[in-house]
């Protein structure tokens, strides 16, 4: 089956957008998937010509990119949340020095949904959350690749033991075994559709103000009881309304803070802006988590090389 450059210029930019998606959720980082997808690509390219279409070309994709997030899972440790890593601080005062011997999970940033199917995009936006990125990090990589082309991709067992070169008999006990371990996920999208376009709105709108005001009293209405607050790549988090509120107080708003709201894996997010020698400048991307109508987790990200992946809005 002869395919030209033209065809596989269009099946890249057809599948593109998925494949750099699924190599975020299995490496927990925009950088580490934008490596491996182009380290898939090359290999795509360099077998196009061999490619007899005996699967799809987006099954074929697929199976060169999933081993390349595998051959890349391999060489580097899984990335970890600051709350994997020990006990939320109990003091404000000393915040630590950026962690360079952990790989942390980094926030992904959306792009417009396509116009069309409303529940495809609502499964797009589920499947790119922070917890549940996160919590794939912790499975072996084999079975991070069962679960993610299953569940979010849904190929069918024999399409993935095919792509894995194993049985479907393992690829049914490695999905049984990753789900088991990820039952307990909430989703954002069920909190952010109780609330509501208008909910959201306000909540997104209210936090802001209290931000923007330094208002600690108003934003602690916000949290729930159990809130945590982490920034890597420091080390220190805060477990708790409770200190999480003194380290609002005492640490947070020691200088001003402008919010530009952003929807960050598929969750209220903003681009922070502060105020350095009279100059705003970005200083962090924060992932709001919601339970309730609260707010439950504020997932900062303050490594710049992360921050500079949102340029600020013209």
């Amino acid at each position: 089956m002869q395919l030209s450059s033209s065809e596989f210029d269009e099946a890249v930019v057809t599948h593109r957008r998925e494949l750099l998606a699924h190599c975020y959720r299995m490496l927990g980082s925009p950088h580490d998937a934008e490596d491996a997808l182009q380290e898939a690509l090359v290999g795509a390219w360099r077998g196009w010509e061999g490619f007899e279409g005996r699967s799809s070309v987006r099954t074929w994709l697929f199976r060169i990119a999933t081993n390349a997030c595998l051959k890349q899972a391999q060489r580097r440790p899984a990335r970890v949340l600051s709350s994997d890593l020990g006990p939320g601080f109990t003091q404000t005062a000393d915040l630590g020095s950026p962690d360079t011997e952990h790989l942390f999970v980094e926030p992904w940033a959306d792009e417009p949904d396509d116009a069309g199917d409303p529940v495809a995009a609502y499964a797009r936006r589920e499947s790119v959350e922070l917890a549940y990125v996160a919590a794939l990090q912790h499975l072996p990589a084999t079975q991070r690749a069962v679960l993610l082309l299953r569940e979010v991709l849904q190929f069918s067992a024999a399409e993935v033991a095919d792509l894995l070169e194993t049985s479907v008999a393992s690829v049914n006990s490695a999905l049984q075994r990753a789900r088991a371990t990820l039952e307990a996920r909430g989703s954002q999208q069920a909190e952010l559709a109780a609330l509501g376009d208008d909910g959201v709105r306000r909540l997104v709108e209210e936090f802001v103000t209290a931000w923007e005001a330094a208002d600690v009293d108003r934003l602690a209405a916000m949290l729930t009881d159990d809130v945590r607050f982490t920034m890597p790549p420091l080390p220190a988090w805060f477990d708790g309304r409770e200190m999480v509120v003194r380290f609002l107080a005492e640490r947070l708003f020691e200088t001003p803070w402008r919010l530009e709201p952003r929807t960050v894996n598929g969750q209220p997010g903003f681009l922070c802006h502060q105020l350095v020698d009279g100059v705003w400048r970005p200083g962090a991307v924060n992932v709001l988590a919601l339970r309730g109508g609260l707010v439950a987790h504020v997932a900062g990200f303050v490594d710049p090389e992360v921050v500079k992946k949102f340029p600020a809005d013209r």
